[in-house]
């Protein structure tokens, strides 16, 4: 952005000269000043026509050159208005200014000469081209033009005097008077246009300064993860940001500005709170339950604060913010299991060795044992050791940065039979009721360890047995062939939709709708699954046109023949 002020050297000897401003060439206030000198000159040359031949109609003896004058700078006028173009200041005694300026003073000029004795003095409309030079002008054009009218005056005076007989002392000592008040009238005048200059500057300066904050703020409010409400005095809310739109709900964002906050019954409790707010000119803080259009009520903390009145006529607003309590436990909880992430890495490495001396002790042991049921039980210790053992394998890969891992070619297993054995023991081992099995992905094969599979399904059922109901087909689960040919896996129950608060943070690590849960499990699912390839992800549909709508998690596997490296 360019500075509204340019610094001028001034003329030599000028005593203006260093104190000199000039406008901006697109001055707005001296670009109005301009169209206001040419309408006042266009006032003038009018009333001179006017004049002119009022004197004619009354019979008063004029001077037939005058009215030729007139009507001339009546033209020149009206052309100069609209085809000069004019771009603050006036610099020197050329363009602009013999366009304007210069017409002026050989019009009045040539009027005081033709000017008959007794009749018009035009003597006053020679503050006219000294005002435009003293504003428009720099500090040269200015004081140039008052005596440029100062000589003209002495002249005519001088004039006078060869052509008529007298006492010229008097014409004398009134066009030196004349000269006088005009030096002075272009001093302040000029001072004026300095101040308006500066004025103006600041105020540019000003007011992109306060655009620029504007957009910050407006930015940092948009991006902000508290809901934001700016409520006047009378409880209308005059501003909202996303974040009050997702904690709020009920369209909020599409609602005309300014609303009333009593718009929807939920939010009575914050019309109430707004208005202790102004009641008690103090800040407040609450934590209550906004009713949502779907789902449970959210806890939200709510806080206010006054804006300073530092203008009598402008009343405060009320800036309300909102925080979701679960979110905000979340990040908090977040916080905490990072650190016992960071010890849990520390104890995985400890465990390793004692798990390989379990392993390798029970299968010391299941040599000597002759008795079946004792060999079994060692056989179930060290499939349970083994188990443990890439689970802290798991661990320690979530915990470290990602590395570089090949995964074999003949990894592979068929998608079909492993999920249905995979899904029935987990039937068995939960003895849950209504799940349905529709398998259908042609036989083919995926690239996928069975352990890590184990571990999405068996993740994906437990979070689909919290929330469906008890009825035949609450929890299905199906494989098909999706684009591109590849195989999907879906998980699909009948239970009540995300919140949207909750879908933004689904495969985010720490983060669950329950307390009591470690928010790890998903989070674990999309690692294991980017390690594979594949890809998995969370909609809410309706498995056939005529069935209820669910919540339905979903694999994409990625292509057997590609070899994956991560």
């Amino acid at each position: 952005m360019s500075s509204p002020l340019l610094w001028s050297r001034g003329e030599p000897g000028s005593e203006w000269g260093s104190l000199d401003t000039t406008p901006h060439p697109d001055s707005p206030a001296l670009q109005r000043l301009w169209r206001g000198f040419m309408t006042a000159r266009s006032f003038v040359a009018a009333v001179l026509v006017m004049l002119q031949g009022v004197s004619v109609g009354i019979n008063q003896a004029i001077h037939p050159t005058a009215l030729i004058i007139s009507i001339l700078y009546l033209a020149a006028v009206l052309g100069a208005a609209r085809y000069v173009r004019f771009r603050p200041p006036l610099r020197g005694f050329h363009g602009a200014w013999l366009a304007s300026i210069g017409i002026d003073l050989a019009t009045f000029t040539a009027l005081q000469l033709v000017q008959l004795p007794g009749s018009i003095n035009y003597t006053p409309l020679f503050a006219l081209p000294v005002l435009m030079g003293a504003v428009l002008g720099t500090a040269s054009v200015g004081l140039g033009t008052t005596a440029a009218v100062t000589l003209l005056l002495l002249g005519d005076a001088g004039w006078q005097w060869l052509d008529h007989s007298g006492d010229p002392s008097t014409r004398f000592l009134q066009a030196a008077l004349t000269g006088t008040g005009l030096f002075v009238v272009a001093l302040l005048a000029h001072q004026l246009a300095l101040r308006l200059a500066r004025e103006e500057a600041q105020a540019l300066r000003s007011r992109s300064t306060a655009q620029l904050h504007a957009q910050v703020n407006d930015l940092v409010i948009e991006t902000l993860s508290e809901g934001v409400l700016v409520i006047d005095a009378e409880g209308r809310v005059h501003s909202a940001n996303p974040a009050a739109d997702a904690i709020l709900g009920r369209g909020l964002a599409a609602m005309a500005l300014p609303f009333e906050l009593d718009a929807h019954p939920a939010w009575h409790s914050l019309a109430v709170l707004a208005e202790e707010t102004f009641s008690h000119r103090q800040p407040q803080s609450q934590e209550m339950p906004i009713a949502q259009a779907g789902g449970a009520p959210r806890e939200v903390r709510v806080r206010t604060r006054l804006t300073p009145a530092t203008d009598r006529r402008i009343d405060s607003l009320c800036v309300m913010f909102l925080q979701d309590l679960r979110e905000l436990e979340a990040r908090i909880r977040t916080e905490k299991l990072a650190a016992m992430g960071r010890m849990s890495a520390a104890v995985a490495h400890e465990i390793r060795n004692p798990l390989a001396a379990i392993t390798q002790a029970s299968a010391l042991l299941g040599e000597d044992l002759v008795d079946p049921s004792h060999r079994q039980l060692t056989a179930m210790v060290q499939q349970n050791a083994q188990r443990l053992a890439r689970i802290v394998d798991d661990v320690l890969d979530v915990s470290r940065a990602r590395q570089q891992r090949s995964l074999p070619l003949g990894d592979l297993v068929a998608l079909d039979a492993t999920v249905r054995t995979l899904a029935e023991e987990w039937v068995r081992q939960t003895r849950r009721q209504g799940v349905l099995l529709a398998l259908d992905a042609g036989g083919r094969d995926v690239r996928f360890e069975v352990e890590h599979l184990r571990r999405i399904l068996v993740n994906l059922l437990d979070n689909a047995a919290r929330y469906a109901g008890d009825r035949d087909g609450s929890i299905q689960v199906t494989t098909a062939t999706g684009a591109r040919g590849r195989a999907t896996l879906q998980v699909w129950s009948d239970g009540m939709p995300l919140e949207s608060a909750v879908q933004r943070h689904l495969f985010e690590p720490f983060f669950s709708s329950e307390s009591r849960s470690s928010g790890l499990g998903l989070f674990i699912c999309r690692e294991l699954c980017e390690r594979h390839g594949a890809t998995i992800g969370y909609e809410r549909r309706a498995l056939s046109a005529a069935g209820p709508e669910g919540n339905e998690f979903f694999v994409v596997f990625a292509s057997a023949e590609t070899r994956l490296t991560q």
